[in-house]
């Protein structure tokens, strides 16, 4: 696995964990021990999140960032070449 895959597996991992965490919190709104839990993921994802969008660009487009337009600057992900 390249940098790039196991970065977005990192964070790919972590927020369906919160995703889990807030469909429970859904029908749970006051188990503190899950928001707690939700806190400490949250906080351990940033990092990832930080270094992929430093070394690889934004996940997603923020247009009120006032890079916002760095996004659409390539390389595209078809026109980069395969890792070895």
């Amino acid at each position: 696995m390249t940098e790039r895959e196991i970065l977005l597996k990192k964070i790919s991992t972590y927020q369906f964990a919160m995703l889990d965490l807030q469909l429970f919190l859904d029908t749970h709104p006051n188990d503190t021990k899950t928001l707690e839990k939700m806190k400490e993921y949250r906080e351990t994802l940033a990092p990832f999140v930080k270094e992929f969008e430093t070394k690889f660009g934004p996940l997603t487009k923020n247009m009120s960032s006032t890079n916002q337009w760095r996004w659409i600057k390539g390389p595209w992900p078809w026109e980069k070449e395969e890792d070895n």
